[in-house]
């Protein structure tokens, strides 16, 4: 498996990018996006990020785009749109492809990794009942699925799109990388 850290990027301003410049911290990725029934999980993403941020955590927003066209918008009205709506001031990064034949290579490397979420389920069986077939494992199911990735670059552990950032379960993991050194 290629290093996380080095992996091409992009910032959401269009600056190059790699998750380098984040090593030795704690990383939750999380694709987001602006039109989606968990939208709202930002409040809950940018809250976490402030209280753990100083332990060297880092929340990371990659916008997508690949469930239902619910992140349509440029690079300039997602940023616009965290502004506003949620004043996120977790890092944000170009959007991106997170599932299907053009997934980016983080994204690749990251299901890979660990191909099956925790908190599996409750998700998929909503989307059902909106006529929604999830993509299957080891495919990212839908927006703000999110990947724990340890302060020595390796995926620790991933969570359904409804496991939020308050959710016991992601805190515990949260915790538990917090607390071992790189």
């Amino acid at each position: 498996m290629s290093n996380l850290y080095d992996i091409p990027l992009k910032a959401i301003d269009g600056a190059p990018a790699t998750l380098g410049k984040f090593k030795g911290k704690v990383l939750l990725v999380v694709n987001v996006a602006s039109k989606c029934g968990l939208t709202p999980q930002y409040a809950g993403l940018e809250k976490l990020f402030e209280q753990k941020h100083a332990q060297g955590l880092e929340v990371l927003g990659f916008p997508a785009n690949n469930f239902l066209g619910q992140e349509p918008g440029t690079e300039a009205e997602i940023q616009q749109f965290c502004d506003l709506n949620y004043a996120v001031k977790f890092p944000l990064f170009s959007k991106i492809s997170v599932a299907g034949e053009d997934k980016h290579p983080l994204y690749a490397a990251l299901t890979r990794a660990i191909p099956d979420a925790t908190g599996e389920g409750p998700m998929r069986q909503r989307l059902k009942g909106f006529g929604i077939e999830a993509n299957p494992a080891p495919e990212v199911q839908w927006n703000f699925e999110k990947f724990l990735i340890g302060r020595d670059g390796r995926v620790a552990a991933r969570f359904a799109p409804d496991v939020t950032a308050e959710d016991p379960r992601l805190v515990q993991a949260i915790d538990a990388e917090l607390a071992k050194t790189a």
